[in-house]
């Protein structure tokens, strides 16, 4: 099982694309979205290549290989043109024995996490700044923002393949950070 992880898309069309280029190279089986698809929100500026409508499109034409999360930005209209999920506000996966915990990061976040048992994940996007953090009972992850990258970060998406999550540039698809899994 190979997932590509990504975040706050915010409506760029020219982010999006190389994001779908980046997702056929890498050869995943899912493309997991943290939110924030198709708008720039009031605390962003415009991302290049703005376009929601070829977002739209975009996503549209890979609905079956997607697993979305709704993000801060997201509006119900949002759902009656896309054709895939996007208003949970969460989702749970089977890692073994743990679990990861997929959100925006708007409500439940690594300040204000949800019930999670020792070892399970919580992976987040909103900040758009990639992280990997280690509390007592679990770890925080973030694959960053695709679009409007933040902190000095690089445009970034995440690659989890049952032994690690590794976090990769969208520009170049160079590793530059990764996080083992503990097996138990």
């Amino acid at each position: 099982m190979r997932w590509m992880i990504a975040s706050d898309i915010h409506g760029s069309a020219k982010y999006c694309e190389k994001m779908f280029a980046r997702f056929k190279e890498e050869q995943a089986d899912r493309l997991i979205l943290l939110g924030d698809l198709l708008y720039h929100g009031p605390r962003n500026d415009l991302p290049a290549g703005y376009a929601p409508k070829e977002v739209i499109e975009l996503l549209n034409d890979h609905a079956g290989e997607l697993l979305c999360v709704r993000g801060n930005c997201e509006a119900e209209v949002d759902q009656m043109v896309l054709r895939f999920p996007v208003m949970a506000e969460y989702a749970l996966l089977s890692l073994g024995q743990h679990m990861i915990y997929m959100t925006h990061g708007h409500h439940a976040n690594e300040q204000n996490p949800p019930p999670l048992q020792p070892g399970d994940y919580l992976l987040c996007g909103h900040t758009h700044v990639p992280k990997c953090t280690e509390y007592d009972y679990f770890t925080y992850l973030n694959p960053g923002s695709i679009s409007i990258p933040k902190e000095d970060s690089p445009r970034s998406y995440m690659i989890y393949n049952e032994k690690s999550f590794v976090w990769k540039c969208l520009d170049d698809g160079k590793e530059y950070m990764m996080r083992e899994i503990a097996l138990d």
